[in-house]
């Protein structure tokens, strides 16, 4: 067709006709050269080294590519194997960070798998760097959790009570249908003869024995679990029962002993089986999932410490996120640390004072009887460590301070699940899930790196 229009050339069959460089796709400025830099500077010679040994079959693919990959993966919110498989064909910035190479998704799951471990342990070196560029201070440290779904349906979960009902009604239904094939096996070998048939279980008796299997292990798992519980709860019932029972003005019920039998409530997943059914959204819903915690540094809201718990209660997880503050900032602990009313308890008080901490830790509501401080005059010696942090958050410092809590780890939340998508674990198990949420957190860090303008100068 002819037109007297003017316009540029179109020829979608015309070939290159000199070598494309492939940086010229992209500006200078973008994500993708900043990780594959960042990246350069990494510690991977524990990646490198099982490959060193091996001289079969095809070489595997550059380590450090496929670390840059799964990196700039995750920060883009891409953690599906299949997905990076296809942006390394459709996506520019993948194209390039690949050299125009495309490992296929089990290559790409295999690696991650096989790796998941030194891939989070990368969480302190990119943390580190973080510290290098003055993106933490260590002033103010907010603690939060959140929860994660696992990889896995609460569909897939049964109570204690369900499985003891439904472990009876399947053996008697098991029972029945080994009658019936024995039945049936004596009228063929009636008709055509001893040892004719194919000996095979029918599909029906194969499918209710492997369902009792199943049920019949996660129910002992159950047991085994609240035994131990019980056995760790026996020094302080005996402590209770001890007190009790010197005093001789007894007023209440003597405390009861820790029950060695699994709650009939309790239950278990059998697809994910360390994961626990987790309430979110202010207890009215509830998700198969695990409880993510972070503590998050003023300065730039870069990660500090994390933590993946079975535990939908977050007072116990308070210590254990202080220790790996101190490890991993090479000692060094925070002056003020904020944290919500699910973390308060006189035990992390006395946690964060002994270390020199200043606490600001909400205390929930006051019950029934309980008499607030006044925030004039002198605090009374016999006041409670509750009584004296409610006191404190109520003065003008004490507001001010705990009120930047939320603006310091909320939002961190809010980047990973919204903007990043990051809503389900890929793997299953409570250390597999913890090595992956290590992951999510070092590639948040890495997008704080980059987003400071900072600069990586590889070696």
């Amino acid at each position: 067709m002819k037109t007297t229009s003017r316009f540029r050339p179109y020829n979608p069959d015309q070939l290159f006709l000199l070598p494309q460089d492939m940086k010229q796709w992209l500006p200078e400025e973008d994500l993708v050269y900043f990780v594959m830099d960042v990246v350069k500077q990494l510690d991977l010679r524990k990646i490198h080294r099982p490959y060193e040994l091996e001289r079969r079959g095809q070489p595997p693919y550059n380590p450090t590519m496929m670390v840059s990959l799964l990196l700039y993966a995750y920060a883009v919110g891409m953690p599906s194997s299949r997905k990076i498989e296809q942006a390394t064909h459709y996506s520019i910035p993948f194209r390039v960070l690949t050299a125009n190479q495309h490992p296929d998704h089990d290559t790409i799951a295999d690696f991650r798998k096989r790796h998941l471990k030194i891939l989070a342990d990368l969480f302190v070196q990119v943390l580190r760097l973080c510290q290098k560029a003055g993106l933490v201070k260590l002033g103010h440290i907010a603690l939060d959790g959140t929860k994660v779904k696992a990889n896995a349906s609460k569909r897939k979960a049964m109570s204690y009570g369900r499985m003891e009902k439904k472990a009876a009604e399947l053996k008697k239904e098991v029972e029945q249908l080994l009658g019936q094939a024995e039945r049936a096996d004596t009228e063929e070998d009636a008709l055509h003869g001893k040892g004719k048939h194919d000996g095979k279980l029918p599909k029906e008796l194969q499918f209710r024995q492997s369902r009792l299997k199943k049920i019949l292990e996660a129910k002992q798992a159950l047991e085994e679990e609240a035994l131990a519980e019980a056995e760790s709860q026996r020094p302080e019932y005996e402590a209770k029962k001890k007190t009790y029972d010197e005093n001789t003005g007894r007023r209440g019920r003597p405390p009861k002993p820790p029950s060695e039998h699994p709650d009939p409530k309790t239950q278990r997943n059998f697809t994910d089986p360390e994961s626990r059914i987790m309430p979110v959204s202010g207890a009215k819903n509830f998700i198969q999932g695990y409880n993510c915690q972070a503590a998050v540094d003023k300065k730039a809201q870069v990660i500090v410490a994390t933590n993946v718990t079975q535990e939908p209660n977050d007072k116990q997880q308070l210590e254990p996120l202080v220790e790996k503050i101190a490890t991993n900032t090479d000692g060094t602990l925070p002056k003020v640390f904020s944290a919500d009313a699910g973390y308060f308890s006189e035990t992390n008080c006395n946690t964060l004072t002994d270390r020199g901490i200043d606490a600001y830790v909400a205390t929930g509501k006051i019950k029934h009887g309980e008499a607030p401080l006044q925030l004039r005059g002198r605090i009374p010696k016999d006041a409670s460590i509750k009584a004296r942090m409610a006191r404190k958050l109520r003065t003008v410092q004490g507001r001010g301070t705990y009120s930047l809590r939320k603006h310091i780890v909320e939002p961190v939340f809010g980047q990973i699940k919204e903007a990043r998508n990051f809503r389900r674990f890929s793997f299953r198990g409570l250390e597999s899930c913890q090595q992956e949420w290590d992951m999510v957190c070092l590639t948040h860090n890495l997008l704080k790196l980059f987003r400071s303008g900072w600069i990586a100068n590889p070696a």
